[in-house]
């Protein structure tokens, strides 16, 4: 007869396949029925905060919720650092564990649904005989709000017979917010004028619009209107044609493009909130600039958005192309419209060059190359960062763990997609996410290069998930380990005002030697000629390759743009 736990399982299983966690008391009996009763794939790891933030890649990966487990207790407070990341970055996925019996507290337990309500995650609790319709609940709930939920199973009932297992409906997701009533609509007859009259349109994207599905619609707007584009850091690759985009905004871009950011005079914004760093602490757009922003948030997210429409990108995206495709109807094009301002020309009525034409993309998103080796005569992260682009499969997938290093990657390594550069620990501004994220990303695309940066602190805290990272994926995976021998960002930000550095500093760890503990293959990189064994390895069969970790013994002296314009605000 099935007990509370299987009638737990089998009803996640029906709408999640990849189970991620460390077994205890606590959830135990869950996973027995996830591994003998569910098709779902169980994938253990060595730290409860990896089941999390694994579950939390998954999605970031794929955009298909996965769950994660651990027991009761110290199980259960080891996974909240995580939890608080995956609700800032507004990522579903459930959490399943263990709680308290329903007699009461023993020594060891703690009020978990506090905790859990503390860092902004519900939590479901399920009963003798409501664990079916709770699961599914949990789900609906976390789809519906993109947030994790915690979904506990009482250690008292855990094992209890309940009964057949009956047919549970599936979660009721919301459908995608379409702009509603006059105002919307005025809005968007408004936004619509403007970028159609605009001299210099910029179209800004994020993480929202790509989960939309607003790619085609923003990309066929952008032409229609001929503006320059660009993204957040979570949003990369929103925009279909590359060509005349800036990359991304903030700290992570380059100074040509910022430049160019600040001539628009109307800029439209999709699925974005406009945080600090992706609005350069207030500096991204000149003062005159008209600055419109579509989201789901029931306001406008920054003071300089002077429009605003709640409504789903997608759709505002593609009523601000139907608009745009009626005004142009009524508009004669002159027969004699080059091929590549045609799209503007229909739109706006003019055969002028569109101003995406008349700049230099290119040359603006250039960064700077940086020296093979830094004063202190350790390795320039630039110029390691740049080389290691040119060698990386381009089938790759990168998880990034939070730390100073994070400008880097972003800065110099291209990705086609959001869903292939995931920054697993910044909303929460926290480190050691990093070794588990590899867990997550490779089972939501076992086909790709999954690749993982990192630093030496951050890889540090996270140490005991390099096996499970290694485990999982195995000759598809390398991480890049910016080993600076530091917390690179303490360093940066409060060493250079004179606070003691001893705290803020690492002794330099061999993590090649880490890597062959585990049986992987570990390469200490000390020059760019270090880093042709990346070649090579690129090259050979995965099935026959070893998962590679590249050390950077990089220099401390080179701070990243986006941690310099961070000093300069906080000075």
């Amino acid at each position: 007869m099935p007990i509370v736990s299987a009638h737990v399982a089998l009803t996640l299983a029906q709408h999640i396949d990849h189970v991620f966690g460390v077994m205890g008391n606590g959830n135990a009996y869950f996973l027995d029925a996830i591994e003998k009763q569910t098709d779902a794939v169980f994938t253990a790891v060595r730290h409860e905060q990896g089941a999390v933030v694994a579950a939390d890649a998954h999605f970031r990966a794929s955009g298909r919720i996965a769950a994660a487990t651990s027991t009761y207790g110290a199980g259960f407070t080891n996974t909240l650092t995580a939890l608080a990341e995956a609700v800032q970055a507004h990522v579903p996925l459930v959490l399943v564990v263990g709680d308290e019996p329903t007699s009461g507290p023993r020594p060891w337990d703690v009020d978990q649904i506090a905790m859990a309500s503390a860092v902004g995650a519900r939590t479901y609790t399920t009963g003798h005989a409501d664990a079916a319709a709770t699961t599914v609940i949990a789900i609906e709930h976390a789809l519906t709000y993109r947030i994790p939920v915690v979904l506990a199973i009482p250690y008292d009932v855990a094992s209890l017979e309940a009964g057949p297992v009956a047919e549970a409906p599936a979660p009721r997701i919301t459908t995608p917010l379409a702009p509603r009533g006059e105002f919307a609509d005025g809005m968007l007859d408004e936004i619509a004028h403007a970028l159609q009259s605009a001299e210099r349109p910029f179209l800004l994207a994020g993480r929202g619009a790509w989960l939309s599905g607003a790619s085609a619609p923003l990309g066929a707007l952008a032409e229609a209107t001929g503006a320059l584009t660009a993204s957040t850091a979570l949003g990369r690759g929103v925009f279909p044609d590359t060509r005349y985009d800036l990359g991304v905004t903030g700290g992570f871009g380059a100074e040509g493009a910022m430049d160019l950011i600040r001539q628009a005079d109307v800029a439209v914004v999709f699925g974005a909130s406009l945080n600090q760093f992706t609005m350069r602490f207030g500096e991204l757009f000149a003062p005159g600039t008209r600055v419109f922003q579509i989201d789901v948030a029931p306001a406008a997210t920054h003071a300089h958005v002077g429009g605003y429409v709640r409504a789903d990108a997608r759709l505002a995206a593609e009523a601000l192309v139907a608009r745009l495709q009626r005004s142009g109807e009524a508009t004669a094009v002159p027969a004699d419209t080059s091929a590549d301002g045609a799209a503007a020309a229909r739109i706006s009525g003019a055969a002028t060059q569109p101003w995406r034409e008349s700049v230099d993309v290119a040359s603006a998103r250039t960064y700077a190359e940086g020296d093979e080796l830094a004063s202190d005569g350790r390795l320039d992260p630039r110029s390691a960062a740049r080389r290691i682009a040119e060698l990386l499969p381009e089938d790759r997938v990168v998880v990034s763990d939070g730390g100073h290093f994070i400008g880097w990657a972003n800065m110099y390594w291209p990705v086609a997609a959001p869903d292939r550069m995931m920054m697993v620990g910044t909303a929460f501004q926290s480190i050691g996410q990093g070794w588990p994220s590899v867990v997550g990303a490779t089972r939501a695309r076992p086909e790709q290069t999954i690749v993982l940066t990192s630093g030496d602190g951050g890889g540090l805290m996270a140490i005991a998930d390099l096996e499970s990272a290694v485990r999982a994926a195995v000759g598809r995976g390398v991480a890049v380990i910016w080993n600076d021998a530091a917390y690179g960002a303490e360093v940066n930000l409060y060493g250079l005002k004179g606070l003691a550095e001893g705290p803020m500093l690492i002794p330099e760890v061999d993590f090649a030697a880490f890597a062959g503990a585990v049986g992987a293959e570990g390469v200490v990189v000390r020059t760019l000629h270090d880093l042709d064994r990346l070649r090579s390895w690129a090259s050979e069969n995965p099935a026959e390759r070893r998962f590679l970790v590249l050390d950077l013994r990089i220099s401390s002296t080179v701070v990243a743009p986006y941690q310099e314009e961070i000093i300069r605000v906080n000075s």
